[in-house]
């Protein structure tokens, strides 16, 4: 099985259509079939549907679409790594994250570190804890933000300063508008949306038992996407402050939590990854300023 295959797969799936694909790919109608052809000879498997002017993928075809962009982006990820290793003015970090105003200190400290490397480029990924995990796991992601303590035999972790406190967004005309804080009575007979992640650990430390009163009708992994919902009168969203910024123009207010809520957040690293020379340098001086904080203070 060759990357250059895959390649070729991949773009026939993208495309629909063996013909559009081999224009992008360069390449005779008939070759690419072939290469295609060999391909699931070679693993037994039949990964496309074939109809006379277009292709659409099979359930193998699927899983390979998974495989094959995951193996050709660890690809091209390892090939950035190599082509960078003697020039530390370059290269790419990838990096996971979960939403936080906190990243702000983060994005400093990229900023910080580009003018000392100015082409260096950054890829980030939004995501709750099973994004930022899987990807770190499969060597996707350099780093994560999570907003809760790793596993220590697993993670490395620096403990971002501050904290997210939580309240609630809503329409600015909502009953619950007039309040200065939200209590866990006020949500009763009202739908709810937050976080999977949040109601299985977050939530639970504000109401305890009665989170069983609560009606939570939808889930999110993005407080904008949320906040969409609740202008359309889906709801009343949970999450962090700073992440939406009520005004006239949204119509949405945000309202704390009453007791107040809070979360902290960590920096995370696989403690048994090989970086490239421009994310382990991120993080030696990254670390490096945070003990001497830590032993200044």
């Amino acid at each position: 099985m060759e990357i250059r295959v895959l390649r070729y797969f991949l773009e026939i799936a993208r495309q629909g259509s063996m013909t559009s694909a081999a224009k992008i790919l360069h390449i005779s109608q008939p070759a690419l079939s072939k290469q295609i052809k060999d391909l699931e000879d070679e693993l037994g498997q039949t990964f496309f549907i074939r109809g006379n002017r277009s292709v659409s993928l099979t359930e193998e075809g699927q899983i390979l679409l998974k495989r094959a962009e995951e193996i050709v982006e660890l690809v091209d990820n390892t090939t950035d790594e190599l082509k960078n290793i003697d020039d530390l003015i370059g290269g790419e970090i990838h990096f996971v994250c979960a939403e936080s105003h906190l990243m702000s200190y983060l994005a400093s400290k990229f900023k910080k570190f580009k003018e000392k490397y100015p082409l260096f480029k950054y890829n980030i990924i939004s995501g709750d804890r099973w994004v930022t995990y899987n990807n770190l796991e499969r060597g996707l992601a350099d780093f994560g933000v999570v907003v809760e303590r790793p596993r220590l035999d697993r993670y490395s972790y620096i403990e971002l300063p501050g904290v997210d406190t939580w309240g609630a967004v809503m329409p600015y005309d909502h009953p619950l508008a007039a309040k200065e804080e939200i209590r866990v009575s006020d949500l009763y007979g009202y739908d709810i949306i937050c976080s999977r992640q949040s109601v299985e650990e977050d939530i639970p430390r504000w109401c305890g038992k009665r989170i069983d009163k609560l009606n939570f009708a939808g889930y999110t992994s993005l407080a904008y996407n949320g906040s969409v919902f609740v202008q359309n009168g889906l709801g009343i969203m949970l999450t962090f402050d700073h992440l939406i910024q009520p005004c006239a123009e949204n119509g949405l207010v945000f309202r704390p939590l009453y007791p107040r809520l809070e979360n902290k957040s960590y920096f995370i690293w696989n403690k048994y990854r090989e970086f490239s020379p421009i994310a382990k340098r991120f993080l030696k001086e990254y670390s490096c300023e945070c003990c001497h904080k830590r032993h200044s203070t």
